[in-house]
């Protein structure tokens, strides 16, 4: 068995519950997104059988929890928490080019029509001119940094973007609770959000030994969510990641008007 059937093995083992902790965790860690309390979705995210408790915290994201349901809805799938599902959502998989462009674009009009004003129509637009249901997708078209950053303001709006998608990046070092991984920040040209040349980075994996990928080595791709490390990659998964941020990046970056929502559900 090859190291990377083995590690598809794994994953395949893991529930959807305990995948959504992954990702979910560094921004409702910040404040950002979810219930007052990241200490639990830590705590029973790194173990197993909190599914229960895992699922009730995860109807508390705001952001993420439509997406689940429209992902489930479109692919005739009953739990929204269901692995393919949640993976569909933060990476990419089949299932996320399931979500028909008009039924993401009718999404965005039932959850912003009322604060976007203006900016609905190129919400949509987002939506009808290639964006998929992913977590990208929300980040790039549905917030207000991409407007900011055209409007000048450089620095932050960059960093917050580049931070609050789902990354990738190639481990180079691991130490005690973090490693130094290199990948590929967004950057900013012109008009529109693009990668940049790859550069090293120093993230979490865990927090005083308690964390969400273990054994990790020089080489292993990992997923990246703000300054955590989120899941070990497979070729497969990498590449879906990978499709999903290109085509939601250029989604947006042909739209005239930003995003009209506000963080999530922010607490600060």
């Amino acid at each position: 068995m090859s190291d990377v059937d083995s590690r598809e093995q794994v994953q395949a083992r893991d529930s959807g519950p305990a995948m959504f902790a992954r990702y979910a965790y560094a921004p409702n860690a910040l404040g950002y997104c979810g219930p007052p309390d990241p200490g639990a979705l830590l705590g029973a995210g790194a173990l197993r059988g909190y599914d229960e408790e895992l699922t009730h915290l995860a109807r508390q994201f705001e952001g993420a929890w439509p997406y689940l349901e429209l992902i489930a809805h479109s692919n005739a799938i009953d739990d929204p928490l269901d692995r393919r599902v949640v993976e569909a959502y933060w990476i990419g998989n089949g299932l996320t080019m399931q979500v028909a462009p008009k039924a993401l674009a009718s999404s965005m009009d039932e959850r912003f029509a009322r604060r976007a004003g203006r900016h609905l129509e190129s919400l949509a637009g987002a939506a009808l001119s290639g964006g998929v249901a992913q977590h990208g997708f929300h980040v790039f078209a549905a917030y207000p940094w991409l407007g900011l950053l055209r409007a000048g303001n450089e620095g932050p709006p960059l960093e917050i973007l580049d931070q609050c998608r789902i990354r990738w990046g190639r481990v180079l070092v691991v130490e005690g609770d973090f490693v130094a991984v290199s990948s590929r920040p967004l950057t900013f040209a012109g008009s529109r959000l693009v990668l940049g040349e790859e550069r090293v980075e120093q993230v979490r994996r865990s927090l005083d030994g308690i964390g969400f990928v273990h054994d990790l080595h020089a080489g292993d791709v990992v997923s990246l969510h703000w300054d955590w490390v989120c899941d070990r990659l497979s070729e497969t998964s990498l590449a879906w990641l990978r499709f999903c941020t290109h085509h939601n990046l250029h989604a947006v970056n042909f739209q005239a008007v930003p995003g009209p929502a506000v963080i999530c559900n922010a607490r600060t």
